[in-house]
């Protein structure tokens, strides 16, 4: 995405255009500008209206468990602890797109307070905020020059880069990674001045809303706005308002206010339009909810084992270490050092499923060898925490400067799904062969949402590679369905899984016997449980 350039309403020039050496005489008056737009400024905050003084705290709309919201609050950020749920079934595709909605109106009305504030009432995590600020052309030197005198129009929709803006409301819709830095959406918010003047990408939004507020408000708080903030003169202000803006919002933005599904006056003041559009929302995401888990448990289980399915041969020694991990008396150490065992052998078998070609080297003795080497660009290892991460030491003993990322995924103990909490990939993944790690697999539905997070990052399905110490046959067959060109890989096969999805016999939970901790009650053996709200 290419960064926005300066615009005149979005911090064009912080800095007034290239002139002569100041005078003395000149920065003395350039000093009392300055304390006289200051002075303006706190004008122009009288002249605005109150926005949400008075408004008592917004009960919750969603069911939860717990009084405190799922989030962490620090000086800087939020951060949201609640999971994302399912956006596939139990075919690996998506069943449906993320809920998108359209903020439309003039510049200063308000559509981005507007979004924060359903974003705040929605109470619900993985919501996108896109801003069409970040879709403006590059431009060219000579409009640079413009816009430093406030000479280009912004507000105009050839400046947007509507392709761009199209694209990726498509991939997030798609529950694709976009350049790498915006993913998993189930709500998107998208607003800008010209939120609706693209067919196409009207026909992208699941709700449109334009935001109506008073022209004289807009000019007031674009003043403000301008004048305190970006250091800009209020001649140089009002111009580009007369010359672009105000032309541009009749011309192009107000006809837009009959496409809306909704127009909500006074903006952010208006509390009643903003809670009946949560209110909708939380219908619409309602229908999207799935259970996924309940689908793997009933479906394609009387199957033979996949082609794509490789086991460990099971020799004597790798017998022998089976029956100490899986055996409930043996102390955590010897747990830890024959697993570990185990994953070096799983991931020595793993490897040799890579693509190899022939090339050739001359020995010390000024011999010709003719032998392999790996075909591929490089290999990734990705961890699904916390189980998977004790597999990296091995991987990284086999293969030299492996890149790691992880995947947190955890159950929902009130739903029984597995939910999305964290990942932290590489850059450029989707040209890697990708070494997917956790220890147990039993239903396979973490495996199965952490296979949709790489295929969401463009990673090829037959470059992902699914690493497991032990698999129940229900995985196997959940993950081969839904994705029959994944290399699944594993040191043992076991037929059942019990009413708690626990593998039978099993190995337990491996986390916990791993490292040291208790086990959570009724708690599946592949991923730990998440009390989330």
């Amino acid at each position: 995405m290419a960064a926005p350039p300066a615009r005149a309403d979005a911090d064009p020039s912080p800095t007034s255009p290239p002139t002569a050496r100041d005078t003395p005489g000149r920065q003395a008056e350039k000093s009392e500008t300055a304390c006289e737009d200051r002075s303006n400024a706190e004008s122009l905050d009288r002249l605005l209206p109150p926005v949400g003084t008075g408004r008592s705290p917004r009960k919750r709309t969603t069911s939860q468990c717990k009084s405190e919201p799922p989030l962490l609050r620090t000086s800087k950020r939020t951060i949201y602890t609640a999971g994302r749920p399912p956006w596939y079934n139990e075919h690996g595709t998506q069943s449906k797109e993320a809920f998108a909605i359209g903020l439309g109106g003039g510049s200063a009305s308000g559509k981005t307070t507007v979004a924060r504030m359903i974003i705040e009432a929605l109470d619900v995590p993985w919501v996108v905020l896109l801003s069409m600020d970040s879709f403006y052309k590059v431009l060219t030197e000579q409009q640079q020059e413009q816009a430093a005198h406030n000479n280009f129009n912004f507000d105009h929709p050839d400046a947007f880069d509507f392709d761009l803006i199209i694209s990726t409301l498509k991939k997030l819709k798609q529950g694709k990674s976009v350049k790498k830095t915006l993913y998993g959406a189930n709500v998107i918010i998208f607003e800008g001045i010209m939120a609706f003047a693209d067919k196409t990408l009207l026909e992208l939004l699941d709700m449109k809303i334009f935001v109506d507020t008073d022209s004289d408000i807009r000019l007031v708080r674009r003043l403000r706005r301008d004048i305190s903030e970006r250091g800009r003169d209020i001649e140089g202000v009002i111009k580009q308002y007369n010359k672009f803006v105000k032309p541009s919002f009749d011309q192009y933005i107000q006809p837009t206010m009959r496409l809306a599904d909704i127009v909500v006056p006074r903006g952010s003041g208006n509390t009643v339009a903003i809670d009946l559009i949560v209110q909708h929302v939380h219908s619409q995401l309602e229908e999207r909810e799935l259970s996924v888990r309940a689908a793997l448990a009933s479906a394609h289980q009387c199957h033979p084992l996949p082609r794509t399915l490789s086991v460990l041969k099971s020799t004597p020694q790798v017998r022998g270490m089976h029956t100490i991990i899986r055996d409930k008396e043996t102390s955590r150490d010897e747990f830890i050092f024959y697993s570990k065992r185990l994953m070096r052998l799983l991931i020595e078998h793993a490897l040799s499923f890579l693509p190899f070609q022939d090339c050739v080297v001359q020995t010390p003795q000024g011999q010709d060898y003719a032998g392999k080497c790996y075909a591929g660009k490089q290999i990734t290892g990705v961890s699904i925490l916390r189980a998977g991460e004790t597999m990296e030491p091995a991987l990284r003993a086999v293969c030299k400067d492996v890149r790691i990322g992880t995947i947190l995924i955890q159950t929902n103990q009130l739903t029984g799904e597995p939910e999305l909490h964290y990942l932290r990939l590489p850059k450029d993944i989707s040209d890697d062969h990708v070494i997917l790690m956790d220890c147990t697999v039993s239903t396979g539905a973490a495996a199965m949402m952490a296979v949709r997070v790489l295929l969401d990052h463009d990673v090829p399905e037959d470059k992902i590679f699914l690493l497991s110490l032990l698999m129940a046959e229900m995985g196997v067959h959940s993950v081969a369905y839904a994705f029959p060109r994944v290399r699944i890989i594993t040191t043992a096969v076991d037929k059942r899984v019990n009413d708690l999805f626990r593998i039978i016999p099993g190995i337990g939970n491996f986390g916990d016997r791993y490292f040291g901790t208790d086990a959570v009650p009724d708690g599946s053996d592949e991923e730990e449980v998440a009390y989330t709200g």
